[in-house]
Order: structure tokens, then C-alpha cells, then sequence
């Protein structure tokens, strides 16, 4: 049985891909580093959590992975963990570069050290391109405009630096945007879906938001996690740009969720707030996926309106049954 070690299990993409994972009959192993039962809340909710091996680790403690990656024996690690808000990433920039830059550094030294015949799947981002006015691919320059991107950026180019100097098997995915009704409520998409459905049952009258004309790349996770596992069955490691091709709007992204709500005229209920808006921002984000469509044969399944209804329906229905979402499961 083939062995897999999920660095972020608990996380939005450590879940659908440990329930990838899972259906392809893998041993999963997944690190947490929060004790506490909402730490698994995504696990649980798509009733999984009993199939996977958790294992506690912090990506600033080097002696917890190495424990990690003994006593899982991975034939595969997916490193998806990491301090991922990028609007947190302006007001704890030294936490996100050690956990997100150094902890990619962490992982490459253990992998190195204790297993360097693993295949290692690295999660780098479509924020280290920043505002790199073209469609992004592999080839494009990296201009990271957050502490997050800078972060990510170090991490991309260590996981390189091991790959051509170590010759680890090592691929980096430079995933663009990607949602679910899994997504955190510090991410504005599933605020806005979530936010609609309190609005729908009148458990609050307005929706805050900040720069409505950002532009992002959003896919499908569900999508995405199948395009890290591909990565993983070449015979050569390299990195690959995960994107659907195409970008939207915030606002196209709350117009049509508010539709799909049933909820009229969104200028009604959103108010602007400054609170939300970045020091820097990124104008626009959109991938070129035509390498992975290539080589990986891998293509979205999910379009923008898919994603969007998906979403919103999933925190209706939720708000339908349960007074708050949140509050059941705690």
C-alpha cells in the first residue's frame, strides 16, 4: 500500500486530498498543530477523519519532522502547510516567513537527511507572481507584493535549489485561487457565500468587503488535489502552473452568489471597509495551465459558476438546518 504524509492535513487542501488519497487506497498520514476538536472540523465533516493518522507537528520544530517522516515512511509527502492568509501576512510577516519560508527549508533538510528517495509535492502560489501584468506560466518572474508571496517565493525556489542540488524529487504545483465550501471564512469568497446565507436568514443585515475589483484565477480544490497527485506519478519531478485559464472579479463573484442566493440587489446590504484592504494588492491573477494540461492531462472540471453555486447552496443549506454552521460544531 502505497504511503502518503500530508503536511497540513487539517486545512481545505490537506482534506480533499486526503479523501483522494484515501479512494486510491493510500495509507494517509496527516500533521496538525493545533490540539483541539475544531482542528479537524473539515476532516470530520466529510467523514474521514477516522481513516487518516495524525501526527502533531510544527513546521519550526525540525525534531517533529523527522518524527514525522519516520514514523509515517512516505512514499510520497504533499507539504501543504503553512501560514496562508495573506492579509495576516502583513501584520505577522516574521511568523509567515519562518512557517511558510522556513518551514519549506525545514522539510527539504528532513526529507534529505532521513528519506531522500520520497517524492515531495510542494504547494507554491500564484501571489508570487504579484502584479506581473501578463498570464502567468512557469516562465514568468516572480513579484511577490505580500509578505506571504515573498515567503512563498523563498520556499519555491529552496524546494528548486534541493531538486537540482540534491536531486530530491521535488515538484512545486504554483496553484492559483482555488475554493470550496471547505475554504476558510478569512478567504472572501466563502465570507461572501457565508455571509449571504446569515443575510437570507436574518442573522445579520450587512456584508463587509474590501477591494471589489481585484481579479483572481478560481478554481475548484477538488480539482486542484488531483493535479498534485498527477505531479506525483511522473517519472521526472518539475513544477506546473494549476489555474483554470480564466479570471472574475470579487464583484463578479458576489454578484452572481447574491443571484444564486435570491437576495436582489447587493448594493442594498455590502458596504466597502477599509479594514479589508492590503497595504499592496494584486490587480489582477490569472494562469496559463496549459503545461499540466500537456504533460499531466490534467484540466478543471468545475467552472467559475459551478464553484460559485456550489458554494453558496453549501452555506444555505447549512444555515437552513442549523442556527450557525460553526456553533454546531463546536
Amino acid at each position: 500500500m502505497t504511503k502518503a504524509l500530508i503536511l497540513g492535513v487539517t486545512g481545505q487542501d490537506g482534506t480533499y486530498l486526503s479523501d483522494f488519497l484515501l479512494k486510491k487506497n493510500y495509507d494517509v498520514f496527516g500533521t496538525f498543530r493545533r490540539t483541539s476538536h475544531k482542528c479537524f472540523e473539515r476532516l470530520e465533516e466529510i467523514n474521514i477523519f477516522d481513516q487518516v493518522h495524525t501526527i502533531k507537528v510544527d513546521l519550526a520544530d525540525q525534531g517533529s519532522l523527522q518524527n514525522a517522516i519516520k514514523k509515517s515512511n512516505p512514499d510520497e509527502i504533499y507539504n501543504l502547510a503553512a501560514q496562508s492568509f495573506v492579509g495576516t501576512s502583513f501584520t505577522q510577516p516574521i511568523l509567515t516567513s519562518d512557517i511558510t519560508g522556513l518551514g519549506t527549508l525545514r522539510v527539504l533538510e528532513a526529507i534529505n537527511q532521513i528519506k531522500p528517495d520520497v517524492k515531495l509535492y510542494q504547494a507554491s502560489s500564484s501571489e508570487m507572481f504579484g502584479n506581473y501584468p501578463e498570464i502567468k506560466n512557469e516562465h514568468s518572474p516572480f513579484l511577490p507584493r505580500s509578505p506571504y508571496g515573498v515567503a512563498k517565493v523563498f520556499a519555491h525556489q529552496m524546494t528548486k535549489h534541493y531538486r537540482e542540488a540534491y536531486d530530491l524529487f521535488a515538484s512545486c504545483g504554483i496553484l492559483f485561487n482555488h475554493e470550496s465550501p471547505l475554504r476558510g471564512l478569512e478567504f472572501v469568497t466563502r465570507r461572501i457565500s457565508y455571509e449571504l446565507a446569515q443575510i437570507k436568514y436574518k442573522k445579520k443585515d450587512k456584508i463587509h468587503l474590501g477591494n471589489l475589483k481585484a481579479k483572481r484565477d478560481w478554481g475548484y480544490a477538488g480539482d486542484y488535489v488531483e493535479a498534485m497527485w498527477l505531479m506525483m506519478q511522473q517519472n521526472h519531478p518539475d513544477d506546473y502552473v494549476i489555474a483554470t485559464g480564466e479570471s472574475h472579479s470579487v464583484e463578479e463573484f458576489l454578484s452572481l452568489a447574491t443571484e444564486i442566493a435570491g437576495l436582489g440587489d447587493w448594493h442594498d446590504f455590502v458596504e466597502i471597509d477599509e479594514t479589508f484592504l492590503r497595504p499592496t494588492d494584486i490587480d489582477d491573477l490569472v494562469g496559463d495551465p496549459s503545461k499540466a494540461k500537456k504533460e499531466l492531462g490534467w484540466k478543471p472540471k468545475v467552472n467559475f459558476k459551478q464553484l460559485v453555486k456550489m458554494m453558496v447552496e453549501h452555506d444555505i443549506d447549512y444555515f437552513r438546518h442549523y442556527a450557525d454552521p460553526f456553533e454546531m460544531k463546536n
